[in-house]
């Protein structure tokens, strides 16, 4: 019997060292403004070739990933992207940046009870800091020459998902697709976007985190809007809408496949 433990834990601590050393594809960067810096991570296609051109993907992680050590980001999301065959079938450029601790991706004033969790959403003035060092980071990926123009996207969860909203308010030329996961924004706002950004929403039915109708809400405006626009609610999932996301068929072909108007 101990030996099977012991085999048994050889092969897990193993399982966790192959996992580390695959993430581990994803190079640690440091952008740098002025006095400001943004940890990030950054995946290069296999057999990179700075004369080729590739599609490249932001991700925006959830409040509980935030830190200072450019690593806990990875947590959710990069699995999907080390994955061999998206990684042949897909090559791309993708950038998971990390928030500090005390800062939010987005802008919005949330009020924690036992009644449920509410969020204020207020894109007026600035973005906070974080997502403005973001934004200028897109912006000096976007003069590599390797980079596709047509072909930008963002995805986000939770903190992220709402990351994802904010942006596309923000900077609405830039994008081709979204998928914001488990989140939520501003509707009077998607009015900048709605027409230019094509978007995949995901949420769980029985998230009592973010409630689904903040997505709901989102959706609804941007249909109003005339935007093209998919909505998947997964019943039986609470705020981890995350993984069913990550494992939808098709989602990564979809992404891939979108191109800017």
């Amino acid at each position: 019997m101990k030996t099977k433990l012991s085999i048994l834990c050889i092969l897990i601590s193993f399982s966790s060292f192959l996992q580390a050393q695959d993430k581990e594809a994803f190079k640690r960067e440091i952008y740098i403004k002025g006095k400001d810096s943004l940890n990030y991570r950054i995946l290069y296609p296999e057999n990179f070739s700075a004369e080729k051109k590739y599609p490249l993907l932001l991700f925006l992680h959830g409040a509980g990933e935030r830190g200072s050590d450019n690593e806990k980001q990875l947590v959710h999301g990069s699995k999907l992207f080390l994955d061999a065959q998206n990684r042949q079938k897909n090559p791309a450029v993708v950038i998971f940046p990390q928030c500090p601790k005390d800062d939010y991706w987005a802008k919005v004033g949330v009020d924690r009870s036992e009644n449920g969790n509410t969020f204020d959403f207020d894109y007026s003035g600035d973005p906070n800091k974080s997502l403005g060092l973001v934004m200028n980071l897109l912006d000096s990926m976007l003069k590599k020459d390797f980079v596709e123009q047509e072909r930008v996207y963002v995805m986000g969860l939770s903190m992220g998902g709402m990351g994802t909203f904010e942006i596309l308010y923000r900077k609405p030329k830039t994008f081709a697709a979204a998928v914001p996961i488990c989140g939520g924004g501003d509707p009077a706002t998607v009015k900048k976007y709605a027409k230019k950004v094509d978007l995949w929403v995901f949420h769980g039915a029985k998230d009592d985190v973010v409630p689904p109708s903040y997505s709901k809400e989102m959706v609804a405006a941007l249909k109003a809007k005339k935007a093209n626009v998919k909505f998947t609610v997964f019943p039986n999932a609470n705020h981890n809408s995350w993984d069913p996301a990550f494992a939808e068929p098709g989602l990564l072909d979809w992404l891939f496949s979108q191109s800017k108007k």
